[in-house]
């Protein structure tokens, strides 16, 4: 540890995920943020590393604007063929140039990672064979929660409410629908975050294609019952729910669009449903991150029908902290601003090494 309360950081970020740019926001925002805040922060991608760093004893006290030189920051839609190609070693080591080594000079590891790689639990894993501490869930409930039928298989054991589903593999024979799913449903690759390759079925044809995108992102997807109601988030910290959020596009569903282009939803925070309502809703929310392992802080997805009914969507271990994320807004409503949210992510996380 350094001085006082400063320590080292390395903000690990970016990858080779499909949400590469999504997590180099949330990188960005927690660097300056804990930089504000006084600790000796860089801002690293996991994937392409520190090539060229050639000394890297005094690291964390250069004055260096960490997030100034990454490729793709600050771009959407990146073309991750070409992350690959600018990587010298083209080994199928996730691990660039130094990360290893400049995360074992850290305090701590703030894992601002999405996706593939950050939130299914490989990288936690690796840095707990290493000794590494990290932000965040452990590498079992990352593992668990980032496969949305395996989430499901946890959850419904526990008496959570979650909609009709099943799941589909690719070159699959047998009949994807059923008359218990119905339409229109939804289906999702199992393993993805941020709703990439999401997409609504309104009948047989329309459930061809969705299972064609979803499938060219991976071998299997989830189909499940489309809910007509409202949609919901609570941010957990250190297991105590924070005030539920209303998330409302303004066209279509919750989408990747809508999650991550400024004006595209209406959140409300608090929302506006009943103290009874509210409460159901958060003790859901406790019980998904006991009953997942979750450990520090995490963030659970609802929805609600008209008869008031709570249905379970899924559960995030690594929440987004970009400047439209949930999150940081739930924790704005019981007045911790941005900075004191990193902080407090910091401790949480700390703790588990205590």
């Amino acid at each position: 540890m350094r001085e006082g309360n400063q320590m080292r950081i390395v903000v690990l970020a970016g990858g080779i995920s499909t949400e590469r740019d999504v997590s180099l926001v949330t990188g960005r925002m927690v660097y300056q943020s804990l930089k504000r805040s006084g600790h000796q922060a860089i801002l690293v991608d996991v994937f392409l590393g520190l090539e060229g760093e050639e000394h890297l004893e005094d690291i964390f006290e250069r004055e260096t604007q960490w997030d100034a030189n990454i490729p793709g920051i600050g771009e959407t839609d990146p073309d991750i063929q070409k992350i690959r190609a600018l990587r010298a070693d083209q080994s199928g080591n996730m691990f660039g140039a130094h990360v290893l080594e400049v995360c074992r000079m850290a305090d701590i590891v703030f894992l601002a990672l999405h996706g593939s790689n950050g939130e299914d639990g490989r990288i936690q894993a690796a840095f707990d064979l290493m000794g590494i501490r990290y932000t965040g869930c452990g590498y079992l409930s990352s593992a668990i929660s980032m496969d949305k039928y395996m989430t499901r298989k946890f959850l419904q054991t526990e008496g959570i409410p979650m909609a009709r589903g099943m799941l589909v593999r690719k070159g699959q024979e047998e009949p994807v629908w059923t008359e218990e799913i119905g339409y229109p449903c939804i289906v999702k690759p199992c393993c993805g975050g941020s709703s990439v390759g999401v997409s609504k079925a309104e009948n047989e044809e329309e459930l061809k294609e969705a299972l064609e995108l979803s499938f060219s992102f991976e071998e299997e997807a989830v189909v499940e019952s489309f809910i007509v109601g409202r949609e919901f988030s609570v941010g957990l910290i250190d297991g105590q729910a924070l005030p539920v959020i209303e998330i409302a596009p303004l066209s279509g569903f919750y989408d990747y669009k809508n999650k991550y282009q400024a004006g595209s939803t209406v959140e409300t925070c608090p929302a506006h449903i009943s103290p009874e309502q509210a409460g159901r809703m958060q003790a859901y929310a406790e019980k998904v991150y006991r009953a997942l392992g979750m450990e520090a802080y995490a963030r659970i997805d609802f929805l609600m029908d008209a008869q008031g009914g709570i249905y379970c969507l899924e559960a995030n271990t690594l929440p987004g902290m970009t400047p439209t994320s949930l999150l940081p807004q739930e924790a704005a409503a019981v007045g911790m601003d941005f900075d004191a949210l990193c902080r407090r992510l910091v401790e949480v996380s700390m703790e588990k090494y205590a």
